[in-house]
């Protein structure tokens, strides 16, 4: 097992990877873990804070290799609208229910969620369900983004985590 040294941002490193490690976005979001490659290469992570890989990072061995950060296929939908003004309102309607969202152009990119598929279709929202990767945007606090992500929200006071509004996820925060 060879120790990373370092994370190479995507598009930041040039030349064909020694191996590469397929990863869903949860998997992808890691602190410390032994990725197996696909060539066999047998690789250990272990950083001080959990940070989100992104599809095309690269991992910088302690031997100068590098394996390629390799986003796999989930399980999407595609949402796109008739006007611009529409799809805004629902980028709105998402992004306050904290949701992973990828953008792309034209279009939004969630996971599958029947509840969040009706009140999409409700806003006016056209879909298609596709097989893809899923690198969601990072978010004011830093939610998907490739360094120091650990999902704790210090707003630098003290306050109950209400915003007035369900959210269609288990909330665990460090307040």
């Amino acid at each position: 097992m060879i120790p990373v040294t370092e994370i190479l941002p995507a598009g930041s490193w040039e030349g064909a990877p020694d191996d590469s490690v397929v990863l869903d976005r949860e998997d992808r979001h890691r602190r410390r873990a032994v990725l197996d490659g696909a060539r066999g290469t047998q690789v250990l992570l272990d950083l001080p804070k959990a940070v989100q890989l992104r599809h095309g990072d690269g991992l910088k061995l302690e031997d100068g290799r590098i394996v390629a950060i390799l986003a796999a296929a989930e399980e999407l939908v595609e949402i796109e609208a008739e006007t611009t003004d529409a799809l805004i309102r629902i980028a709105w309607h998402l992004g306050n229910r904290h949701l992973p969202t990828q953008l792309v152009p034209g279009a939004l990119r969630i996971r599958r969620d029947h509840v969040i598929e009706d009140l999409v279709t409700r806003l006016g929202g056209r879909m298609s369900v596709l097989s893809a990767p899923f690198d969601p945007e990072g978010g004011a606090y830093g939610h998907g983004t490739v360094r120091g992500h650990d999902h704790s929200h210090d707003h630098g006071h003290d306050h109950a985590h209400d915003h007035g509004h369900a959210h269609g996820h288990p909330h665990l925060h460090d307040h």
